[in-house]
């Protein structure tokens, strides 16, 4: 099958990135009278600030169905398949910024003895890195696109792909080369099948029917816009376009099976159903983006990368020694070692189970699921060397993790009514999880586990703005999103607050306004992000033209206002090496001060909208519609 897979890559780049046309024989394959076949061709176009081209993605889409009725003892029966390939053209028409030529040579701040010193150039250790192993070449600064340095720490990160330049690439995550960046459906993950089912039911003797589906699919348990509360089967795809695209185009298929109890109407509900999931496929995580792409949610993967980067080259990082000199570590000092990546087994899957009904104008449903983490946990612990003596041991502590992605149980459920008099629907989601872990400098491994508690409560109603429009009702839709850490920690230290930088609540609230004219060919509307507790805002105004049934082109804006960089303990002063604190900080090892920066725990208190205050795009997308 990998073989197949190079050979669609090769294809689509012969044909200068037009993945689509992969499909094409596909498409002639199923002309069929008993096939219906739909499809699209689109490009998106964006120029961010500063940057230039962020994106030029040439998408084709392919779908097909065919009912096929009654088989043996299924009725029913059918079968939906979609198939999707994609080239961004922005890896080769700005390389520059995010192909083979990105990054370049970097200085990092170095208050304590000048103003800056070149990567390689800081304070060396008795154990130090080769700069040969190293070079200051093909990198940026950690953050440098948000904010400067400022006194906090940061370091040098690869940002080319992972076939021109390996440093910092995780293996198994985090590890693109630049087709799978050009081309991210063509993987080993068959991503270019985005739906791939059959569907069938089986009636029973009490009326009640089992109606199934088989193969790679999505699977839908929200009932809210943007925001993943109950929405967790699938991981989604950030680097798509962070978090702004919608989630039907951004989930990630999984091969799961799903059957749904259908028990209809009773003496007390309208409907009734009983729904279970088991999610059989090989775990994946969220795709965060890799740094060096235009898509980085938090710029989380340039943490990880540098990171990496730092473990298995050594580099210099800045204001580190005494919080004020730059200092150069070997390898395997400081930094990430590996992703865990759990591994395949029928136990490990994900199971789920979904009561749902309709009691009158109200629409409920109760859930339950057990599945992986799809965003990942750093923990302490990793043996590392001391800079000083060269001594391996597990040193409390220690700045030095391991990725890995904990089991998470979820209970949670959704309510929807319609409240006729105002003419309004109103939804609701809850969710409460066991097991999730964050980032913790007061804990000796530098993380903890916390139950957490999220919630999304949103309505819709049609208004007349009649000084707009006599004819059609605007849409207004606004949500408002929160979420609680049990088990939240953080205190004063002496030189700011120590523990968990993630907000112990906080609330992002959000609004869409629509309108339509010229029978509804001209759609013109907002959407409005903002963040409470980080205090960021991203407003997306946008135009949709349906030029006719099959021509649709939108051109639109993604703007972020706000206060941006964040700064929280950054665990300089976490340094467990008696020798290197007495010599530099002159406080008992593993002890924190709060001493702090933007990096690399200011993106947690940032968070995504914060992160992205220098992302400001315009964006024009032509979809053609067959």
């Amino acid at each position: 099958m990998q073989t197949t897979i190079k050979g669609l890559k090769h294809w689509s780049l012969s044909l200068l990135g037009s993945a689509g046309l992969v499909l094409t024989p596909l498409a002639s394959a199923i002309a069929d009278e008993e096939i219906r076949y739909s499809g699209y061709y689109e490009n998106a176009t964006f120029v961010r600030d500063s940057v230039g081209l962020s994106k030029f993605r040439n998408t084709m889409q392919l779908n097909a169905e065919r009912k096929i009725g009654e088989f043996g003892l299924f009725s029913n029966v059918s079968w939906n398949a979609v198939l999707r390939g994609s080239y961004d053209g922005v890896y080769d028409l700005n390389k520059n910024e995010y192909g083979r030529n990105a990054g370049g040579p970097v200085m990092l701040e170095n208050i304590g003895g000048g103003n800056s010193v070149p990567h390689g150039g800081g304070l060396k250790l008795p154990n130090t890195f080769d700069v040969a192993n190293n070079p200051n070449e093909g990198m940026v600064v950690l953050g440098e696109h948000l904010h400067n340095t400022d006194g906090g720490v940061a370091f040098g990160v690869p940002v080319r792909p992972c076939d021109v330049d390996s440093r910092g690439c995780i293996k198994g995550y985090l590890d693109k080369d630049t087709d799978d960046l050009r081309y991210s459906e063509f993987n080993d993950r068959l991503d270019f099948i985005r739906e791939l089912y059959v569907d069938f039911d089986y009636g029973l003797d009490n009326g009640h029917i089992l109606s199934t589906r088989l193969g790679k699919q999505q699977v839908v348990w929200g009932r809210t816009d943007l925001f993943r509360v109950l929405d967790v089967i699938n991981p989604v795809d950030f680097s798509r376009n962070n978090i702004y695209d919608e989630l039907q185009d951004i989930r990630i298929p999984m091969w799961i099976l799903k059957t749904d109890y259908r028990m209809g109407p009773g003496e007390i509900f309208d409907d009734l159903n009983l729904s279970f999931v088991w999610n059989f496929d090989r775990f994946r995580p969220h795709d965060i983006g890799q740094c060096g792409s235009p898509n980085n949610i938090l710029d989380a993967a340039c943490f990880f990368r540098g990171m990496n980067n730092l473990w298995e080259n050594g580099g210099t990082v800045s204001n580190f020694a005494g919080g004020v000199l730059a200092t150069d570590f070997g390898p395997g000092q400081i930094g990430i070692r590996k992703a865990h990546m759990p591994a395949w087994s029928l136990s490990n899957g994900q199971f789920g189970i979904k009561l749902e009904g309709v009691y009158g104008d109200i629409g409920f449903s109760l859930n339950a699921l057990t599945y992986r983490s799809q965003l990942p946990s750093l923990r302490g612990g990793v043996p590392g060397q001391n800079g000083f003596t060269g001594e391996v041991a597990a040193w409390p502590s220690l700045i030095a993790f391991d990725i890995h992605f904990p089991r998470v149980n979820l209970i949670g459920g959704s309510l929807d009514y319609y409240a006729q008099g105002i003419d309004t629907v109103f939804r609701m989601e809850v969710a409460h999880t066991e097991g999730e872990e964050f980032a913790n400098t007061l804990q000796s491994r530098l993380y903890s586990e916390s139950d957490v508690t999220r919630f999304v409560v949103g309505a819709d109603k049609n208004i007349f703005l009649p000084f707009l429009n006599r004819k059609r009702a605007f849409l207004f839709s606004g949500q408002l999103f929160g979420q609680k850490i049990h088990e939240h920690q953080v205190k004063d230290g002496p030189a700011g607050k120590v523990g968990m930088p993630d907000w112990k609540h906080n609330f992002i609230g959000t609004l869409l306004v629509k309108g339509w004219w010229m029978n509804d060919r001209l759609s013109p509307q907002i959407l409005a992000a903002h963040d409470f507790k980080a205090e960021a805002t991203a407003i997306a105004p946008s135009i949709e033209w349906l030029v006719n049934d099959r021509l649709k082109i939108t051109g639109g804006a993604n703007i972020k206002v706000g206060r941006g960089a964040r700064e929280f303990d950054d665990c300089r002063s976490c340094n467990p090496w008696d020798p290197f604190t007495a010599a530099f900080s002159g406080h008992p090892a593993g002890q924190s001060l709060g001493l702090g920066g933007y990096e690399p725990l200011g993106r947690f208190r940032a968070g995504p909208i914060g992160m992205a205050q220098k992302e400001d795009e315009l964006q024009l997308t032509v979809r053609y519609s067959f």
